[in-house]
């Protein structure tokens, strides 16, 4: 394809990926660099027969005009993103010479904001991501041997966790281990434990969103790996099979390397979506138990005060721990590129 044509072919997508990926991104890291402006204060001096008093009041006017100059709030450098609601270097440092062992380190992580949602942001993403990638290569060889009549329905059932939205998805699970939901009761009746609340517990609360998150993306890494077995060689199949290889053989050493680019694909995304993870700790109610990067970003934009800064600084934090995380798994799918071509 000639140069010119390439370049107007592709104009188009180029344009969109600039407006509403590069230049939000831009927009975000440069109001993580500026904080709010402080409120004008006016200090009269009132007296009268008995004394003189003070009185301070928000000068209103000043403080909006000096917000309509400066809409992005006074330039603080990197203060956002080193403060205690981010990377808290100076309670960290604390932390780390008082700290006796690492148990106590990480219980004064805990109580930081940042290092509480980056802790278990970093669990979530990876338990889920290899549990989906393992589980959904089980279920697309089980479909893959089935009936043929049979796995029109059993692709659809599977495909379920996938097509419910993922915050109702979480709802019913959040209404299932209530004290009088399905799961919570059961649960109090085999353990003889009618106190028992999954809710209560940050341990059952994170194991609760983990298995959710496991149960919704399962079948997005079922749908890729079942197509990618339509097209294994069955003539490689039958060789192996020739050769004495027996099942489990064959999956390890035809299956397996034959599906290797669509494991490297999987974990992209799971990487992405997981570091990501928002719906399940909402829908759970969970923020005083389980927070993610994600939810801090949330929180920062609700309520009545919105801190946009706090919420940018958190933004960009959160674009580089994944790109941290895809960099191995670029590095080696660009090496395997490389070796192919030679």
């Amino acid at each position: 394809m000639p140069h010119r044509t390439f370049f107007w072919f592709i104009l188009p997508s180029l344009v969109a990926m600039l407006l509403f990926i590069a230049a939000p991104i831009v927009s975000v890291v440069v109001q993580s660099l500026y904080i709010p402006h402080e409120q004008v204060i006016i200090t009269t001096e009132n007296c009268g027969p008995f004394g003189c008093s003070q009185e301070s009041v928000v000068d209103t006017a000043a403080t909006a005009a000096l917000r309509e100059q400066q809409p992005l709030g006074r330039f603080n450098g990197l203060g956002n993103f080193l403060d205690r609601g981010h990377l808290a270097v100076e309670e960290v440092a604390a932390a780390w010479a008082e700290a006796e062992s690492l148990g106590d380190f990480m219980g004064a992580l805990m109580n930081l904001p940042f290092y509480k949602a980056m802790i278990f942001t970093l669990v979530y993403t990876f338990v889920v991501t290899p549990i989906v990638i393992v589980l959904g290569l089980a279920v697309a060889l089980a479909v893959n041997n089935l009936h043929k009549r049979l796995r029109g329905v059993t692709i659809f059932v599977s495909l379920l966790p996938m097509i419910v939205t993922p915050l109702v998805g979480s709802l019913i699970l959040f209404w299932m281990i209530d004290a009088d939901g399905v799961i919570g009761k059961t649960l109090q009746i085999l353990l003889d434990d009618p106190s028992l609340s999954l809710k209560a517990s940050t341990t059952l609360t994170w194991i609760t969103i983990l298995t959710y998150g496991v149960w919704h993306a399962i079948p997005f890494a079922f749908i890729v790996y079942y197509a990618g077995l339509q097209t294994v060689s069955s003539e490689t199949l039958e060789a192996a099979m020739i050769d004495g290889a027996n099942r489990w053989e064959r999956i390890r050493y035809v299956v397996v390397p034959h599906l290797a680019p669509l494991t490297v694909f999987i974990m992209l995304i799971q990487l992405m979506d997981n570091f990501r993870v928002f719906e399940p700790i909402v829908g759970f109610s969970a923020g005083a138990n389980a927070s993610s990067l994600s939810y801090n970003i949330y929180s920062d934009l609700r309520g009545d005060f919105a801190r946009f800064n706090s919420a940018a600084a958190t933004s960009v934090l959160t674009i580089i721990g994944v790109t941290i995380l895809l960099i191995p798994v670029l590095i080696r799918t660009w090496h395997d590129f490389n070796r192919k071509r030679a």
